[in-house]
């Protein structure tokens, strides 16, 4: 019995020792062609920027976003005629610092992104998972489900859903995550399809394994790559089509410093004051482009048939 179990940490200790540089490799090499995209990386660098600033905002923003100066109604940023540098961006129509409200704007897109990709990605491989798995009659209703989905135009449908479900930040993400979920379903479905026919699927079942541990430990792992960069690009897609909603006054509602709500608060300024439009639509236009470049270098990354000999 002693012998047995010497065995056993032995095997065990062998197995650390070759799965970790295993798994550092793995990670050197993924950074090694992500590096290469120098699109990619100046996207991570901003991302990690914006990350940053949602996480500190209460000690980087000079202003209480929600606080109301009744002195200070447009005022034009300070490099402006009549600007002032206590409002480095200026302020809006009703004296909020815009520099505030847009630094805490990042807390509320990079959170709306974060839920949204979580529930579409969790939803989306279970029941991509399961139509893949299993085929027959069950993979059939459930793609012309999702076919119907993907019919709609993707903001139409979920201005639809909020409608049903009423105007609010929370209902708008769950609108979104519904609205995003098939792609997650479709891809999964492909991979797992392709994975199931495979030698390893295939010893694991002889070998006596469940279909759930089959489905979950034994393919799962090897369908990661795609959805990983699909999670990355629909963070994208649901940080615009949150601003969209917010901009439509079905999303996040004022005085919520959110960066749609931002642009629609300001429609009736756009030729009074230029600044309380274009630094919210920067910020969306730099987030989103950040995390699309990002997620570009990581499907090179990912991808072997990207990858540079």
């Amino acid at each position: 019995m002693t012998d047995t179990s010497q065995i056993v940490e032995e095997d065990l200790e062998h197995l650390e020792e070759t799965v970790g540089p295993a798994r550092r490799g793995r990670l050197s090499e993924f950074w090694y062609y992500f590096s290469q995209n120098k699109g990619a990386v100046i996207g991570l660098v901003v991302f990690t920027i914006v990350v940053l600033v949602a996480v500190f905002a209460p000690l980087i923003a000079p202003h209480n976003p929600s606080i109301q100066n009744r002195d200070a109604f447009l005022v034009p940023p300070f490099w402006m005629e009549g600007g002032n540098s206590a409002y480095v961006l200026g302020t809006d129509a009703v004296g909020r610092d815009i520099l505030s409200r847009l630094i805490f704007g990042a807390r509320f897109s990079l959170f709306i992104g974060l839920f949204v990709v979580v529930l579409a990605m969790s939803v989306g491989i279970l029941v991509g998972l399961i139509a893949g798995y299993a085929r027959g009659w069950v993979d059939t209703v459930i793609m012309r489900i999702m076919d119907v989905i993907l019919a709609f135009p993707s903001l139409l449908l979920a201005l639809v859903l909020v409608a049903i479900l009423g105007p609010g930040l929370l209902n708008a993400m769950v609108a979104i995550a519904l609205v995003l979920q098939p792609h997650f379903v479709r891809l999964t479905r492909a991979s797992v399809m392709a994975e199931r026919t495979r030698e390893y699927v295939i010893s694991s079942r002889v070998a006596g394994a469940g279909v759930f541990r089959l489905m979950f430990i034994t393919i799962l792992p090897n369908c990661m790559a795609p959805l990983i960069v699909q999670a990355t690009l629909s963070f994208s897609n649901a940080i615009l089509d949150a601003a969209a909603l917010g901009f439509l006054g079905m999303g996040a509602q004022p005085p919520t410093p959110e960066w749609g709500t931002m642009l629609a608060e300001a429609r009736e300024f756009i030729l009074r004051a230029w600044w309380v439009v274009t630094f919210p639509g920067l910020a969306i236009l730099v987030t989103v482009l950040a995390i699309n470049l990002m997620g570009d270098g990581m499907r090179d990354a990912l991808d072997p048939r990207l990858k540079k000999s």
